[in-house]
């Protein structure tokens, strides 16, 4: 059973870059208020020393609900965005390699397509969603600036140009989302793969329900790898955007490197480290959840890998 390669058109990268916008878009705004805490509390944990919760209920009491929506339109924006180009892009390059090394090489390397083509699409979708990131943090941590988009935009350039504000983050992003997302579509594919292996069918010849269920729970283990992996970055980030962090005229790898130096690697990956899983994982399974229905709802189909050998028996 050789691939049809023809379906693999403009048609289904679009209907998957639509997919990838909607699943990333609706999961981060749906958890812009535990972003909101956790921002809070890695900025400033004198502040917010109650965890998750306690954080939630502080920043209720003192603020309203409507705080906990800090930086929505932003997160909305530039998650479809970066969802567009994420899962978009996967799918372009896996397919493009998958094609180009053929059915039996493209199943020994697999792994590695995963990683090439996750860390190629996440450089891409970074560069659209660093500026967008930029103003989510500084308005979260700022009081006095704007909240929507374009005026968040307009304001962080008069004051501190395109490299300097939008782009300042963009090192700590790729540092931090590349290895991010390189581990959540390689741990994903190997997990779906397993578990259909143990199912003892193909995603073509398995139920709605079924393939929803391994969506899911593949995606819940990728999230958690993910969240490991990438939490040192996380929690560097939201202190390099912190307002005043840097030191005048210092470089954004030496202000990451002297802040990593103060707070110490363990405390680094252990700071707010089980929420970020929770929120991770969660996260990661309602991407692969929403992304596989979306894709069903357009009638596309997701390319999978398969062992050219398992099929000659068949």
């Amino acid at each position: 059973m050789s691939e049809d390669w023809s379906r693999y058109n403009l048609s289904y990268y679009v209907k998957g870059a639509i997919s990838g916008g909607i699943c990333c878009s609706i999961t981060h705004a749906a958890l812009c208020p535990v972003d909101v805490c956790k921002t809070r509390i890695q900025l400033d944990p004198v502040t917010y020393p109650n965890g998750l919760l306690g954080t939630f209920r502080q920043v209720v009491a003192k603020e309203g609900v409507g705080a906990l929506a800090t930086g929505l339109g932003a997160t909305a924006a530039g998650y479809f965005v970066q969802g567009w180009f994420k899962f978009g892009g996967v799918e372009f390059f896996k397919i493009k390699f998958a094609r180009s090394l053929g059915e039996e090489k493209a199943w020994n390397n697999r792994v590695a397509i995963y990683l090439v083509s996750s860390a190629l699409a996440e450089f891409i979708a970074d560069l659209f969603l660093c500026p967008l990131e930029a103003i989510r943090i500084r308005s979260v941590s700022d009081a006095t600036f704007p909240k929507g988009v374009v005026s968040g935009i307009t304001r962080m350039v008069s004051t501190d140009g395109v490299i300097g504000g939008l782009y300042a983050g963009l090192g700590p992003i790729l540092f931090k989302q590349v290895p991010y997302t390189m581990a959540k579509f390689a741990v994903q594919g190997k997990a779906a793969e397993v578990m259909y292996r143990s199912s003892g069918k193909t995603p073509a010849e398995s139920s709605g329900s079924t393939n929803m269920a391994i969506s899911l729970g593949s995606g819940v283990i990728a999230g958690i790898a993910a969240a490991v992996i990438s939490h040192p970055a996380d929690t560097l980030l939201s202190m390099v955007n912190k307002k005043g962090a840097k030191l005048e005229g210092e470089g954004t790898g030496s202000a990451l490197f002297r802040l990593a130096k103060q707070v110490g690697f363990a405390k680094l990956c252990t700071t707010g480290l089980l929420p970020r899983c929770v929120m991770i994982g969660t996260l990661t399974a309602g991407q692969f959840g929403i992304f596989d229905s979306v894709m069903t709802f357009f009638g596309a189909s997701k390319f999978h890998f398969h062992d050219p050998k398992a099929h000659k028996h068949h």
